[in-house]
């Protein structure tokens, strides 16, 4: 990324000598693009076509087109801005892998890194308080962005962010149209867009505000110029629209299962991989890396990349629940957690957890904690199959089963049983088991976040739900209060589930060894080969 400057070596010029120039613009310094017209007419000239393939309508489309029709329903007569996000900075000129917003790519249907700046907006075909019958449509989807530019344009050549020489070539209008069933307009005509009819009397506005916040500074000019409220009110709208978005993910679609279905199976393809490079982990000063990198490798060639950062935790580094610095030895005789799932290109990603010995073998210390926690694991899997589960209820399963081990274990305070534990003025056993047995999976590897309570932890489970169960252990290196011989041992197992459409509960993850004997066998075999 380096440029050579051949030019002659002469003293530094003192700031008052120097041109003025913005910090903004010192930035494109090591860039020195050509302006004279005969340049823009020899770049320009001498293409040959693009390639013409027609353009195919996304697999998405039709449920992404159903998903806008439920959620424009909740807000007849007001228009709706969804941005996909702008691309974030890295450091200086450098931004990160652009991904959009959930909320855009699960309306859009658009996957992968569809496109920054882009914006949908979902306008009314209705005015506020009109009576809309059940099948009547009642916006219309406008998918703003900015298409490519022609071959003769300076963008085409000059500019870093958006020229065809630089990033590629970019879509044109036609094509998103074809692609996604959405009628595109450039993005320079949002603001009239979202301009029009704008008013008290008239159209209202909400805004995803936490997607983009140009886009959002935009929406509230407009609704200052039409009197539209800009304070506390707008924000509550906003937010009310942010938790619809979140609410209408709470049910996947038979496309979203088998988008989830086969990021799971990459991720499974990713674990084999991470077990198949435990030989040379063994032999590293930073152990955890080789792992981490070695799925990070398989989750870039099966799908879009990573869901979240990875947890390669080895030994005591498991018992921090977020461990993603990764930088510790892999040592025989230890355990490694591993927390890691595959984006797909859709952007929809697995989670799954699978606590692995590093010599293809449990210790009995090891095996049985290891146990207890597929068992409380087990637990809360039936306790979901059973009629008129609540979310809540999956947690409360798996907690029985870890009270009741850590009773039989001794490590409970004295007098205190399973009972008094599980009881809201016990909890003594969230000491070894800190956080939540399940969340929501979908776009977001905690889906659904901005969801009420009353829809979500505390709402009965129903077909088309798709979460986690994922129990734990852990005993720190210093917790004086376990065994000896239990401490640095942590231990989760984490499953993707699915609700099916006659109330029954499947895994996902079916295909990735859980029991402590198909670990064993899993990571023997592998290392072997």
């Amino acid at each position: 990324m380096s440029e050579m400057n051949h030019s002659s070596p002469s003293a530094p010029q003192s700031p008052a000598q120097s041109p003025t120039q913005s910090l903004a613009q010192r930035g494109n310094n090591r860039s020195r693009q050509p302006t004279n017209e005969a340049f823009r007419d020899f770049i320009g000239s001498g293409w040959g076509p693009r390639p013409s393939d027609p353009p195919r309508r996304s697999d998405a489309a039709p449920w992404a087109q159903a998903r806008r029709a439920a959620l424009g329903a909740l807000f007849p007569g007001e228009r709706l801005v969804i941005p996909a996000g702008p691309l974030v900075t890295r450091n200086n000129d450098c931004d990160y892998r652009f991904r959009p917003h959930s909320a855009f790519a699960h309306l859009a249907g658009t996957g992968t890194d569809f496109e920054p700046d882009a914006v949908l907006v979902l306008d009314p075909l209705t005015v506020p308080g009109q009576r809309v019958e059940a099948d009547e449509p009642t916006h219309e989807a406008v998918l703003y962005f900015r298409p490519r530019a022609p071959r003769t344009s300076e963008e085409f050549y000059a500019d870093p962010r958006y020229g065809e020489l630089w990033v590629g070539v970019r879509p044109s209008i036609e094509e998103v149209e074809a692609a996604t069933g959405i009628r595109c307009a450039h993005i320079d005509t949002l603001g009239d867009a979202l301009a029009k009819d704008a008013g008290a009397d008239a159209v209202r506005l909400r805004v995803v505000a936490q997607a983009d916040a140009a886009v959002t500074a935009l929406v509230d000019r407009v609704r200052q110029a039409a009197g539209l409220a800009t304070d506390q009110a707008a924000r509550q709208a906003d937010d009310a629209l942010a938790e619809a978005t979140s609410e209408l993910r709470l049910v996947k679609d038979a496309w979203e299962v088998d988008q989830l279905q086969a990021a799971v199976d990459a991720t499974k393809a990713g674990f084999d991989n991470l077990i198949r490079s435990i030989p040379r982990a063994r032999g590293h000063w930073r152990g955890e890396r080789v792992l981490e990198g070695a799925f990070g490798a398989r989750a870039r060639e099966e799908g879009n990349g990573l869901g979240y950062e990875t947890i390669a935790a080895a030994g005591d580094h498991a018992n921090t629940l977020h461990w993603i610095n990764n930088d510790g030895p892999v040592e025989p005789g230890q355990l490694v957690l591993v927390d890691a799932g595959v984006e797909v290109d859709s952007l929809y990603t697995a989670d799954v957890t699978r606590t692995i010995p590093v010599d293809g073998r449990f210790t009995t210390a090891q095996r049985r904690v290891y146990e207890a926690v597929l068992e409380a694991a087990d637990a809360a899997f039936a306790r979901a199959g059973e009629p008129g589960c609540r979310f809540r209820d999956v947690h409360t399963a798996a907690m029985e089963v870890i009270a009741a081990r850590l009773q039989e274990w001794g490590l409970l305070p004295e007098g205190v049983t399973a009972a008094d534990s599980l009881g809201p003025e016990g909890q003594y056993h969230r000491r070894w088991m800190v956080h939540g047995t399940s969340h929501h999976l979908g776009l977001d590897v905690h889906d659904c976040a901005q969801a009420r309570r009353e829809m979500s932890m505390d709402a009965e489970l129903v077909p088309g739900m798709v979460f986690t169960i994922e129990p734990g252990l852990y005993f720190r290196a210093d917790d004086l209060r376990v065994p000896a011989e239990l401490r640095g041992t942590g231990v989760r197992i984490e499953d993707d589930v699915v609700v099916r459409e006659d109330g029954r509960i499947d895994y996902l993850t079916a295909a990735i060894p859980r029991t402590a004997d198909d670990v064993e066998a899993w990571v023997s075999g592998l290392i072997a080969q």
